[in-house]
């Protein structure tokens, strides 16, 4: 029976799926509740703040469509914020970009996970998208050195997923840290902006785990015999 409606599948990856769907929810209901409660500079303001307390003032920061879109690009030295994060005054928005802002700060810095994730980006992309491929051809054509190629090659978006994780923790906590040195949210209003990062990381996580688990079911779907034994 092919992989692609192999129930055993779903097996493996449910408490992944499980967790990202909790993940979703709890980050859009932290935003919602966190966005209700004001404060005193803007998203961009936020992270302009953070930037050029650090020292990062070459970093740019630009307004992007979309929900939750933020991100931080080493690639143009760019901070891009969504349209409800930008300009909003809200403890939602400046807890997103000062963690954006983070990774700004740990590219400045030279933080060495992060260097290793923008490394790996390509492979993982490219392990991703021909992985399965490689895996269903080494299966189809009987041929188990193919096939393990295939695992081999999505192993390297595993890899991305594992350090990825504590990259973005660490980005969080950069953001925390500076957003009450410097002053922006006062240390008692911290505990909105702490539910919208830890429900970030959350998804984080979930991804991560799917993507092991995946793995070993890759590894494991091959290792119990050709896909006629399904």
């Amino acid at each position: 029976m092919p992989m692609f409606f192999d129930p055993l599948y779903l097996v493996w990856v449910a408490p992944a799926m499980l967790l990202a769907m909790w993940a979703q929810w709890r980050v859009q209901s932290a935003f919602a509740a966190a966005s209700q409660l004001p404060a005193p500079l803007s998203g961009a303001a936020a992270a302009r703040h953070i930037l050029d307390s650090a020292g990062a003032d070459d970093v740019r920061i630009e307004a992007v469509p979309g929900n939750l879109s933020d991100h931080y690009d080493p690639r143009d030295k760019v901070l891009r914020l969504s349209e409800g994060v930008y300009g909003a005054r809200s403890l939602a928005a400046v807890g997103i970009a000062a963690h954006e802002a983070g990774h700004a700060l740990q590219d400045a810095k030279g933080y060495a996970l992060m260097s290793i994730r923008n490394a790996a980006v390509g492979v993982a992309n490219f392990g991703s998208g021909i992985g399965l491929f490689v895996f269903m051809i080494g299966l189809g054509l009987a041929l188990k050195p193919l096939a393990w190629l295939g695992i081999a090659l999505f192993a390297g978006t595993v890899f991305f997923q594992l350090v990825n994780l504590p990259v973005e923790i660490d980005a969080s906590n950069r953001a925390k840290a500076q957003l009450v040195d410097l002053g922006i949210v006062p240390a008692a209003d911290m505990s909105a902006v702490n539910s919208v990062l830890n429900a970030a990381a959350w998804t984080y996580v979930a991804a991560t785990l799917q993507s092991v688990l995946t793995l070993l079911y890759y590894a494991s779907y091959l290792s119990g015999g050709s896909s006629d034994d399904r």
